[in-house]
C-alpha cells in the first residue's frame, strides 16, 4: 500500500513539474500581428519599434514592478495612475497604435506633473527615492520617444 502511494505521489510530482502553463494573456502575439495587419491595410501609420527587445521599455517595466509605497496616500494613488498609464503606453507602442500612444503620453505627462506637485508633502528621504524613480522613468520614456521620432 505504501509503495503504491509513493509511486502515485512520484508520478504526480513529475507530471505536475513537467507540464507547462498555457499562455492565457489577453494580449497574445497573434493579436498584435492582426492589429498591425489591419492598420497597414487601412493605411494607418504605425510605430516601428520593437518593445520586447527595447532596453528602455524593459527598464520601465522593472521600475513599474519595483516602485515603492509611500506614507502619503495621494502620492500612492497618483503613482498607481502613472504605472497604469505607463503600461498602456508600452502596449500602444507595441501594437503600433499611434493615436493610443499619443493619448497615453499626454496622460503620462499629466500624472507626472501631479506627482511633482505632491512631492512637497513627502519627507526628504521619500522625496529622494521618488525623484530617482521619476528621473529614470522620464529618461527611458524620452529615449523611446526619440527613437520613435527619429524613424518618422
Amino acid at each position: 500500500m505504501k509503495r503504491q502511494y509513493f509511486f502515485g505521489l512520484l508520478i504526480l510530482t513529475i507530471t505536475s513539474c513537467a507540464t507547462e502553463k498555457p499562455n492565457v494573456s489577453p494580449l497574445s502575439t497573434s493579436f498584435y500581428s492582426d492589429a498591425k495587419k489591419a492598420e497597414n491595410e487601412a493605411g494607418i501609420s504605425s510605430i516601428s519599434i520593437n518593445i520586447s527587445e527595447n532596453v528602455n521599455a524593459a527598464e520601465i517595466t522593472n521600475l513599474i514592478s519595483s516602485f515603492p509605497k509611500f506614507k502619503n496616500t495621494a502620492v500612492n494613488e497618483e503613482i498607481n495612475t502613472l504605472k497604469y498609464t505607463l503600461q498602456n503606453y508600452l502596449y500602444a507602442i507595441d501594437a503600433g497604435n499611434v493615436s493610443g500612444k499619443n493619448k497615453t503620453f499626454k496622460n503620462l505627462e499629466k500624472s507626472y506633473k501631479k506627482i511633482q506637485k505632491l512631492r512637497k508633502y513627502l519627507k526628504k528621504d521619500e522625496d529622494e527615492v521618488l525623484n530617482r524613480y521619476l528621473v529614470r522613468l522620464k529618461t527611458n520614456v524620452t529615449f523611446i520617444e526619440d527613437s520613435i521620432n527619429s524613424k518618422k
